[in-house]
């Protein structure tokens, strides 16, 4: 599996209902296709930098998901035939699912390393 973001863009004239509706529905595609959600965030309604479709706010939904790329395909099929969406992007956060790594920091031995210099003498 993969780690995802996707964020989306509802119209701001959308009822409760409806938003919760989408959300439920990208929620489930990726359960669907044997993905875990780690993360949704409600942004609420929010100004857009430049009107879309005559729409100068939008409600900004944040989800940070793992998931087969199928689910990806899947939520974006679904978002281009929903009006309600006015915009989404979905971007690879990592290849493969599991704990990050940790960087390795080599520790050097002050005292090793100056007897090091002693025995080239």
């Amino acid at each position: 599996m993969r780690r995802y973001e996707t964020i989306y863009i509802i119209r701001p004239g959308a009822n409760e209902d409806d938003i919760t509706a989408i959300i439920e529905r990208t929620n489930g595609v990726i359960e669907k296709f044997g993905g875990k959600i780690d993360l949704l965030d409600r942004w609420g309604i929010k100004k857009l930098a430049y009107a879309i479709t005559k729409e100068t706010q939008g409600y900004y939904v944040f989800t940070e998901y793992a998931g087969a790329p199928e689910a990806v395909s899947e939520i974006e099929r679904l978002f281009r035939i929903d009006d309600k969406v006015l915009k989404y992007l979905t971007v690879k956060t990592q290849d493969v699912y599991g704990p990050k790594a940790e960087k390795v920091v080599k520790v050097i031995d002050p005292e090793a390393a100056s007897s090091d210099d002693d025995n080239e003498d």
